[in-house]
Formats: structure tokens, sequence, C-alpha cells
């Protein structure tokens, strides 16, 4: 039986999201990888642990993950019902719907019909009653902004989500959809983006400015860059690297000369700090307070625990970020 660690509240830095008042975990864990039907499930089990017994409070699903899709959902849920029940309103569970899901016109993008039976099917696999943030998962050219935050403030009223998200919008976007929300009195609190310091798009669509002036918080996936802002890959590629057991995110043509050039240059910089490349990638992202929580993706356990010694050393000084966009320049 799963008991967890009582000192597990000592272990994390809680921040505020947005001007709303939930308080999210600087590290939250994502299950877009490793949670689905060709993962080991003992492992998993094993990842949840070792990340709610130090803090982490967050965890991150969407309708999709997989393989296949549904399967992460499947197994979260296996695992909550058997060992973390208990613990339920501890934590924050979020899913997202807006990407292809099931055949036919109904299983994707933004409408009204496609985000509420995606959502009443996550919680089936989940074995819950509601989730915490419920988002949608990209913008949709095709559907009427309107209808897809009005789906969003029925599963609000409906009790199936305590506060919603947005994920992969952009700035402007972002505005408008805030403007609705707010006249339709949606707890909207969170934004999702992909951002690392190889990717500065949040930076460049305005959505990171934004975000802050709307008072939203932002939460932001593949912070590592696919595992490229770590050690692993300094030396070569290793066999049993995701660019070589699964080429779906990571591609060998992404670590050319000049990027693993990059990447070493700025490992030099973590050593000076004290910290690994991958502590110290995570840091910058949380560094000017603007991003609430950057989300990990683990393989195992020891991950979760490497990742998260990046909340002992936030701060940096203009040198050292000025030396770090010198050398994303190069």
């Amino acid at each position: 039986m799963y008991i967890a660690d009582e000192k597990r509240y000592d272990k994390m830095i809680y921040t505020r999201c947005g001007n709303s008042g939930l308080m999210l975990p600087a590290v939250s864990l994502g299950l877009w990888h490793n949670f689905g039907d060709t993962g080991v499930y003992s492992n998993m089990e094993e990842m949840c642990f070792t990340a709610f017994d130090n803090g982490i409070t967050h965890f991150d699903l969407a309708n999709n993950y997989g393989p296949k899709p549904g399967a992460a959902e499947s197994n979260f849920g296996k695992i909550m019902k058997e060992h973390m029940m208990p613990y339920r309103d501890e934590m924050i569970i979020s899913t997202k719907a807006g990407y292809d899901m099931w055949a036919g016109p109904y299983g994707n993008w933004g409408s009204r019909k496609y985000l509420i039976a995606s959502l009443d099917q996550s919680l089936k696999r989940m074995g819950l009653d509601y989730v915490d943030i419920f988002y949608h998962h990209r913008m949709d050219p095709g559907t009427p902004l309107e209808e897809t935050m009005g789906a969003l403030a029925s599963i609000v009223n409906s009790g199936k989500a305590l506060y919603v998200g947005l994920s992969n919008y952009d700035g402007p976007t972002l505005e408008k959809a805030t403007k609705i929300l707010d006249e339709l009195h949606v707890p909207f609190i969170i934004n999702q983006n992909k951002y690392n310091i190889f990717d500065r798009t949040i930076e460049k669509n305005g959505l990171k400015k934004t975000a802050n002036k709307l008072g939203k918080g932002i939460i932001c996936f593949s912070p590592l860059a696919q595992g490229m802002l770590t050690d692993r890959y300094l030396n070569g590629i290793p066999a049993d690297s995701r660019v070589m057991t699964d080429g779906r995110f990571l591609k060998e043509s992404n670590l050319d000369s000049d990027t693993v050039a990059k990447i070493t240059a700025i490992n030099e910089l973590a050593k000076g700090r004290g910290q690994t490349l991958a502590e110290m990638a995570l840091a910058w992202i949380l560094k000017d307070g603007l991003v609430t929580s950057v989300l990990i993706g683990a393989s195992k356990p020891s991950q979760i625990l490497d990742n998260i010694k990046a909340t002992e050393n936030i701060n940096f000084s203009d040198d050292e970020i000025a030396e770090i966009d010198r050398i994303c320049a190069m």
C-alpha cells in the first residue's frame, strides 16, 4: 500500500497561478511519454510515487497521450484507483482535447461536441468525477472562438472541471479568448505552451507578455527540448536514446554539429553555476517569475529527482542570461 512521504511539501516551491487562488508546484509531471501501453506499469507507478513524494502535486495528461490514444489516462486511472485516490484532494490533475482522438468529424479540433464528449471519455478512463484543469489543446481556425469558449464554460458549470486552460494559443488569440471567458465568468487561469532555451516562440508571438498582462499563469512543456538540453547528447547519440527508439519527436537531424556546439557551450555555463545542463535549463525557464511551472517528462524515477534539483537555484545574473542568448544566436 502506497503511503506518501510526510515531508513532501517541504521539498517543492509552489507558485500562484496567475491571479487565481490556485498554487502549482514549480515542477509538474507530464504523462506525454512513457505512460502508454508500451510502457512498464510498475515503472509508471514508481514515477508517480516519486513525483508526489517530492512535492509534485500536478499531473498533466491529454486525451490522446499514449500510445494508443487514451492509454496514458487509463494507466494513470489505474494508479489512482489502486494507490493514490486517498490523496485526490491534494492533487492537481489536468487533461486536454483538441488534437485527433477518434475517427470521423467529431473527434478533433474545438467544437462543443468534441470537447464535451472527449472530457466525458477522459473522466471514465481515469475513474474521476472531475479534473482540476481542462485545456483546449490547440487553436481551431474552423470553429468560432465563441463556441469553443462556450464549451469550456459548460464544462466548468457541469462540475467536470474546476478551472480551464488554453494550450498552444498565441498572444492575440489569447486576448480574444480571455475576453469571452471573462464575460462567461469562467475561471480561465493558465496557458500551456512549448518553451525552452532553444524555442522562444512564446516570446515572439506575444503569449508570454500577454499572459502576464492578463494575470494568467503559464506552464511549459518540452523544457529540455526533447532531451537536447541534457548531457545525453554531448558525446554522440546513445543507442537507447529517443532518437533511435522513437523518432516521432526528436530526430537525428535536430542534433547537427552547430546544435551540439551550442549544447556543449551551454553545458559549460551550467557547470560554472554548479548545475547540470538539465537543471540550469529548467531553472532558466523559472528565472523571471512569469512561468508558473515547468512540465517534465521522465522515463524513470531518478530523472524526476534530478530535475527537481533545478529549483535549488533559479537566479541568474545579467551576464549569464546574456551569455545564453549569445550562444543560442551562434
